[in-house]
């Protein structure tokens, strides 16, 4: 892959990055909030759960505004309202003020994977794409990685408000630097013409792509009737019920059952996140280059979705273990698998989908897939570990609903989302 376009992937990266250190640094500053505000495990859940009631909710309008009028414009807009909530956290004196600013902020970031999903489509060649997603996805990972080691020892030092200003205020970096170099391969002016040639003639190669090029956009009203709309949209929701999980209830799990302080817990949590990092990557350039012979079209990618949700559900394990070294690689195998599959998920979204100016829309349906499944998780688990005083059933749950995930993707998943030709005046498009 060209430095350029390591560039766009770099941009990716970080934008993820930033937003799943912006979600996580609710739950790194879990125990000093919830001893400030007197919550309970039940009402932490639902503070939680909270920022992703708006984020499902804006998630395909923002699908449709990407799609309209493009990713730069709207991924500066989202970037400046979520950055600017996190920050404001700190301010808060009251759960209602805590929980309004994880509600915008969660509108704010309903523009990050759809963003994603557009740019690599525009920016990279079909056979560059399951590694691309990757490193986008890795970018919520590292989040976490980095904001548990940094805020776990701000939070310790000077208090849990400090951190949400600084995690918020890395926003504002990357939106600047957005602003100034990203555009469409086709206006970008940093970008060799032998290079935007390439992009342009290989990033809808491939015989879904093939049969539909020129065609005008189908409509998510059309795509919501293929059953592998629908199979995505419920993978990537047992696969998110896993992810949220970790991402809001690890913490406060390392302190209660394993006896971790704060900033121990931060180092800990790093770990298995950096190790997704590495391996989800490579996992993706490994289905690219499965996907060699017969090509993306063939939507063969949905046999590594399965693959890697079958490493997810070594969270089964959890409840059975008692040496913190042994919990660490079962953790970080999970995290390896659930990263994986929503990469290799998304990345099967734009094999299967004949038409680039679908991708927005369809990917924020089946992100709002993925939420819903998310939003119950902390809210759950939180009841879960009230009623039983444990978290075995939780991590039970999790590893139940990866098998059934897979299932999922090697049975609706087994054609392209080709759209029913339907009159312009029976059915406008959306």
């Amino acid at each position: 892959m060209s430095y350029r376009r390591g560039w766009i992937a770099a941009f990716l990266f970080s934008l993820s990055m930033i937003n799943y250190m912006d979600r996580i640094a609710l739950s790194i500053a879990a125990t000093p909030i919830a001893r400030e505000f007197k919550l309970t495990a039940v009402g932490m859940g639902y503070l939680f759960s909270s920022f992703i009631w708006s984020y499902a909710l804006f998630l395909l309008p923002m699908g449709f505004l990407i799609d309209r009028y493009g990713t730069k414009r709207m991924a500066g807009v989202g970037i400046f309202i979520w950055s600017a909530a996190t920050a404001l956290t700190g301010a808060a004196s009251s759960f209602g003020a805590l929980l309004m600013a994880r509600l915008v902020m969660g509108g704010g970031e309903s523009v990050s994977n759809p963003v994603g999903a557009k740019v690599i489509r525009q920016w990279i060649p079909a056979n560059e794409r399951g590694m691309v997603t990757s490193m986008f996805n890795s970018g919520s990972y590292a989040g976490p990685a980095i904001c548990s080691v940094i805020l776990g020892s701000l939070i310790a030092l000077y208090g849990w408000r400090i951190s949400f200003v600084i995690a918020g205020g890395i926003g504002f970096v990357w939106l600047a630097a957005w602003l100034v170099f990203f555009n469409a391969p086709e206006k970008a002016k940093w970008l060799k013409a032998e290079e935007r040639e390439k992009i342009v003639r290989e990033r809808d190669t491939g015989p879904v792509v093939s049969a539909s090029a020129g065609a005008e956009s189908s409509g998510l009203l059309s795509l919501m009737r293929t059953p592998t709309l629908w199979g995505l949209a419920i993978t990537q929701g047992c696969n998110v019920y896993t992810q949220y999980l970790f991402l809001t209830w690890l913490p406060s799990y390392l302190q209660a059952s394993r006896g971790l302080s704060i900033t121990h817990t931060g180092l800990f949590s790093a770990v298995p996140y950096a190790a997704a990092v590495i391996l989800c990557i490579f996992v993706g350039r490994l289905s690219d280059r499965y996907l060699k012979k017969s090509g993306v079209g063939s939507g063969r990618r949905r046999n590594a979705v399965a693959l890697a949700m079958l490493a997810g559900t070594a969270i089964l394990a959890v409840p059975f273990i008692s040496n913190l070294t042994v919990l660490l690689a079962v953790f970080s195998i999970t995290l390896t698998g659930i990263a994986s599959t929503t990469s290799l998920n998304f990345a099967l979204l734009n094999d299967l989908l004949p038409n680039s100016r679908d991708v927005a829309k369809a990917m924020a349906f089946v992100v709002v897939g993925g939420n819903t499944f998310g939003l119950i998780a902390p809210i759950a688990t939180g009841h879960v570990v009230a009623q039983t005083g444990s978290y075995d059933w939780a991590f039970g749950i999790a590893g139940l609903l990866l098998l059934a995930g897979a299932t999922v993707v090697l049975t609706m998943t087994r054609s392209p989302m080709t759209a029913r030709v339907t009159p312009p005046e029976a059915e406008p498009a959306v």
